[in-house]
């Protein structure tokens, strides 16, 4: 765990905004209004659905118990005004995949740094204004990869680093999304390519980059293959579905659907603020109109000679990954079982406890959760290597990213896993995905310096 100092008592806290007040952004506004209230504030919120800002104004307002905190707001038209008249000195971006680019833009050269959820961009385009807008104001860009940060990953991290398992020469990486995370990308506004970039980009950039941070490489070629196999209407048809409700709310035995009302805060955020702008967060999965994958798998080629098989599922019937990363003197083998299982019962409520089988059989035996992380050398018995217990979403590594994201400036020493990213690793990330993309239109492998992403990686 980094260490950081205390801050002085006379030192101004960063001030912040916040652009897009979706669902992601309740990690930034709880951390800013809770454990990091000494060093940041809130000054100001940017979305075009005033019902979601209104809902974060008064979390923002309940740290005081003086009701809504009354933050000046703005919509997208009004971002170079909210920084120049609220004197902002960071924007914290979560708004759409596809506008992250322009976000970004903007916010730097009005003179704010920038803090982006992941991906970094969608498109080859979009890194070129990024990189186009870092180069000209020097401003400072974090990308929050929140995996790096979590126990399971920066163990594996320092296994490769150690030298125990020798050169690396190959990883196979495995991800399975079940059906109540994995349907989730299919209802709301990630299904549809043009917002997300499809999986590759919006989910995946999570696990190349956690590849390249893995290997300290650069990925240089791309072969993808996949498709639309299990969601949307052509694929209900085809297994005879028959008829579908158009949204959750209110549907009854489906385990597809998500209902609003289930969760106070999506139904707060979506369902009470759906009026403003016509966004329906819960869709029917099997829909027309879904033009991202659900079935993926890619080769990467790598700077050192090291190849990446990779594989995303986004319908299995539990959740986690599997890591092999395969060296000069032996190999190392990550498994992380997030969920173990989704239970439906009779009436097709959906349950998330792995025990509560309709037979009452528990299945903690067969797929229990947690994580193991194994390594074996040549000639030697396998060792399970210890990982250390994490705080936080994201595997135990929200916490730890959010102190390096507010307190930057008071981190003790070097981290030596450097697991604090900037825009070259989101970079990095996204070429995977773009250059996937490209590869699944055309079915040739694509090389990604021919994408011209703004600079060299």
């Amino acid at each position: 765990m980094p260490v950081f100092a205390e801050p002085s008592p006379d030192r101004p806290r960063t001030r912040y905004a916040v652009i897009g007040t979706g669902h992601r952004a309740g990690m930034y506004v709880d951390a800013i209004t809770g454990d990091h209230a000494d060093v940041a504030q809130i000054v100001a919120w940017l979305d075009r659905n005033p019902g979601r800002i209104e809902y974060y104004d008064g979390v923002a307002g309940a740290c005081t118990g003086d009701g809504p905190a009354g933050l000046p707001r703005y919509d997208a038209d009004g971002l170079e005004a909210m920084i120049a008249e609220q004197a902002v000195d960071t924007v914290i971006v979560t708004t759409i995949d596809a506008t992250h680019a322009e976000m970004v833009d903007r916010a730097m050269r009005a003179g704010a740094n920038v803090v982006v959820e992941k991906p970094l961009t969608t498109t080859a385009e979009g890194c070129q204004t990024i990189t186009s807008a870092v180069a000209d104001t020097g401003r400072d860009l974090v990308m929050t990869f929140n995996y790096r940060y979590a126990p399971r990953n920066s163990t594996l991290r320092e296994v490769i680093a150690s030298g125990r398992i020798g050169r690396v020469t190959s990883v196979h990486f495995e991800w399975a999304l079940d059906t109540v995370h994995g349907a989730d990308y299919f209802r709301r506004w990630h299904r549809n390519k043009a917002n997300s970039g499809g999986l590759l980009i919006h989910k995946s950039s999570h696990h190349f980059d956690l590849v390249n941070w893995w290997l300290g490489d650069v990925p240089e070629r791309v072969y993808a293959r996949g498709g639309l196999k299990f969601y949307g209407g052509d694929n209900a048809r085809a297994r005879g579905l028959g008829e579908r409700p158009s949204r959750g709310t209110g549907a009854e035995g489906d385990p597809f659907s998500l209902d609003l009302r289930d969760d106070p805060r999506l139904e707060e955020l979506y369902l009470k603020s759906e009026h403003h702008d016509g966004y329906i967060r819960d869709r029917d999965v099997f829909d027309d109109g879904i033009d991202i994958e659900d079935n993926l798998a890619l080769v990467v080629d790598y700077r050192s000679g090291a190849v990446m098989t990779y594989s995303l599922n986004a319908h299995a019937p539990w959740e986690g990954y599997r890591v092999t990363v395969n060296g000069t003197e032996g190999r190392a083998e990550l498994e992380v079982i997030e969920r173990g299982a989704v239970i439906a019962d009779e009436d097709g409520h959906v349950t998330l406890d792995p025990s509560a089988t309709p037979e009452g059989v528990a299945t903690q035996s067969l797929r229990p959760e947690g994580d193991r992380l194994v390594v074996q050398r040549h000639w030697e018995a396998p060792v399970e290597v210890e990982i250390p217990a994490g705080i936080g979403g994201h595997g135990g590594g929200d916490a730890i990213l959010l102190m390096e994201v507010f307190r930057r400036d008071l981190l003790i020493g070097e981290d030596p896993l450097r697991r604090a990213a900037g825009y070259r690793d989101g970079l990095r990330a996204v070429s995977v995905g773009i250059a996937g993309n490209q590869s699944l239109r055309t079915g040739q492998p694509v090389d990604i310096a021919a994408l011209d992403l703004g600079e060299e990686l």
